[in-house]
């Protein structure tokens, strides 16, 4: 795989965490998901090749309004979600800890900002994963940029986070989402230590 190809792939996985973990996915998703074919590997069996195939598997199996009743039940709730999707719940330290100010100054200096719309934090997953789509496909792979935005705000907060997905009792579909994330994560964890 070509370079270029290879940060499109990594620009598309980053899309796809991020819409999968703003809201559930509608049956187009879903369809699309389950049409996808393996991944272009030199390891069919790597941990990230088989969380692939698992994640295609459940959404070839999913009943849509399970998967949304599922996503409802773990990261909205009534009152406390049981998973919370926002990183600063897995990083922060103390009170007087607050990554929210430098998250917004790292997006503001790469002309990036949160819309006024959007009711969510800087800090949730699905828009720490569009920045990396943006970082890579957009900024054409400044991999400085990617590496300290990564580690700086994804990293830290990944296992933990996707640890508490895959352990939920209510996962199902997002058992999978948690899965393949974690995965792909840790393979970007090493190969951006790498550059």
């Amino acid at each position: 795989m070509t370079p270029a190809a290879e940060d499109q792939a990594r620009a598309n996985f980053y899309a796809l965490l991020a819409r999968l973990f703003y809201a559930p996915p509608d049956r187009p998703l879903l369809d699309s998901l389950a049409a996808a074919g393996a991944l272009e590997a030199e390891d069919r069996e790597s941990p990230l090749a088989l969380a692939w195939r698992d994640l295609i598997a459940a959404a070839s199996d999913a009943d849509l309004d399970a998967v949304r009743e599922e996503y409802d039940a773990m990261f909205v709730g009534t009152g406390k979600a049981d998973v919370t999707l926002y990183s600063s719940a897995y990083t922060v330290k103390s009170a007087a800890d607050n990554p929210l100010v430098e998250l917004r100054e790292f997006l503001w200096g790469h002309g990036l900002a949160r819309r006024e719309s959007a009711g969510e934090p800087e800090d949730h997953i699905a828009g720490l994963c569009e920045t990396m789509r943006h970082l890579i496909a957009k900024e054409h792979g400044s991999s400085e940029a990617q590496q300290v935005f990564f580690k700086k705000y994804i990293w830290p907060a990944a296992n933990a986070l996707c640890g508490a997905i895959t352990s939920n009792g209510k996962a199902d579909f997002y058992r999978r989402v948690g899965r393949f994330a974690q995965r792909f994560l840790e393979l970007e964890h090493t190969a951006l230590d790498m550059h």
